[in-house]
């Protein structure tokens, strides 16, 4: 037993944890794990914890043989304790197959793609801003917006509702329960819908950014639902209210720690160079980065149901614009196409390689737009040469398929992988008959 292992298990016994609850994703990026009592410390490092292969979402790992078991080993920096839950710690865990580090894991996949920027003294940097929706159920049965009184036609940035009853309390010991895990939060506010909210916290390194993302889905279902109240990222919950994002912020700086992408308050040549890589690669990025049907419920063109909407659905960039791809300020990209059903390992994987090609290529990410393109006619966006994000799942894993170099970037295996349970899902749903179609099509036929 190493001298570190000792002294981790010494702060967590003084801080009175009992249990370790061994983290992953899945490739869906869906947490995934198992409760091992603190005594087993060390087994969660080495070998790890133990898992049926073929019962993880997207391993592709065979139902007998030494590559059937998945372990998931623990990164012993990681562990911190859960406020809501403080007999326990949570432990970021790495996938192991056959005592090698598992070509299929997502967390490792974004290692290995920020190594190669690490070869060259750069460190991405990402904040996250989550959008999300607080539910509860009414009479019926029916996910409504928590608090029944946050009706405004317009509720941005509402009051009322952020004070209010049960959100007021939820938001405020959610803010307390991520303070407590270090998080720096920043900002709350009201979105565009009744029910819907966004929290900022600070950025981090990218790895560690993932690794935050996935702690902060943990501690807001677990707040949501001491408050009595649901906690949800799902991009587009209401045909007829705007959808979540999870908008990225990202930037690169050097080992003296200067943003390489920032000069004279606009981009660098090197931040050019990376925006295009970003916008070349934007149609396949978008099956990682909205990897749900119900995720092109948000990404529309054209007229929205909702009646207002912020949707990035056109590739291109500009300064402050937010209604492109990409929003470019003082040296930063932020990156607008992520919902939270995101995988954010895979997603990071997929911003961090297609910068690397940008700039290895030297791609010009054309000239900034600094107009409103939902106000532009049609026939402006041919004239222009603004194309558009795929309006399918369907049609992003076509997409996502036919990018060779990112898929070589992220691995064959998850590639691979990645593409046959998505369009298992997009089939799945194509097949399914719903309430509309039994409204227009039942009787009149």
């Amino acid at each position: 037993m190493t001298a570190t292992h000792n002294e981790v298990r010494e702060r967590l016994e003084r801080a009175g944890v009992r249990y370790l609850l061994a983290q992953f994703a899945d490739l869906h990026g869906i947490a995934k794990g198992k409760l091992l009592p603190l005594a087993h410390l060390d087994d969660l490092v080495d070998p790890g914890a133990g898992f049926a292969g073929p019962s993880i979402w997207g391993t592709g790992l065979p139902r007998h043989g030494a590559r059937s078991e998945f372990y998931g080993r623990g990164v012993l920096a990681s562990a911190q304790v859960l406020p809501w839950q403080p007999d326990t710690a949570r432990v970021v865990c790495n996938g192991y197959v056959a005592g090698e580090p598992f070509e299929g894991c997502p967390r490792q996949t974004l290692q290995r793609v920020l190594a190669r920027l690490a070869d060259r003294g750069w460190t991405l940097n990402v904040g996250i801003e989550p959008e999300f929706f607080l539910f509860t159920r009414n009479a019926q049965g029916q996910l409504v917006a928590a608090d029944a009184l946050d009706d405004l036609d317009k509720p941005s940035y509402d009051l009322k509702s952020l004070e209010r009853g049960p959100i007021s309390r939820c938001l405020r010991a959610l803010t307390e329960t991520l303070g407590t895990l270090g998080f720096d939060t920043l900002q709350i506010d009201h979105e565009d819908a009744p029910g819907q909210y966004e929290l900022n916290y600070a950025y981090a390194d990218a790895l560690t950014a993932a690794d935050r993302f996935m702690l902060f889905k943990l501690a807001a279902h677990a707040v949501a639902e001491q408050h009595g109240l649901m906690f949800s990222l799902m991009p587009k919950p209401f045909a007829d209210r705007p959808g979540s994002g999870l908008h990225f912020h990202v930037s690169i700086t050097d080992r003296d720690g200067r943003a390489v992408f920032a000069q004279d308050g606009g981009l660098s040549e090197l931040g050019r160079a990376a925006l295009g890589g970003l916008l070349a690669h934007a149609p396949a990025l978008t099956a990682l980065h909205a990897p749900t049907v119900n995720s092109y419920k948000r990404l529309v063109v054209g007229r929205s149901l909702s009646g207002t909407t912020w949707a990035p659905a056109h590739i291109g960039w500009g300064s402050n614009n937010r209604t492109l791809t990409a929003r470019v300020t003082a040296g930063r990209i932020e990156w607008r196409v992520p919902d939270g059903t995101t995988n954010v390992y895979l997603a990071l994987a997929g911003v961090a390689a297609a910068f690397l090609d940008g700039i290895e290529r030297k791609r010009d990410p054309g000239a900034p737009i600094e107009e409103d393109v939902y106000e532009w006619p049609e026939a402006r966006f041919a004239e222009r040469g603004v194309f558009t994000l795929p309006q399918t799942l369907g049609a992003a894993l076509d997409a996502f398929e036919a990018d060779a170099g990112l898929r070589a970037a992220l691995g064959a295996h998850v590639s691979s992988q990645f593409l046959e349970l998505k369009r298992m899902e997009w089939i799945e749903y194509c097949r399914q008959v719903s309430d509309w179609e039994w409204r227009q099509y039942g009787a009149a036929y």
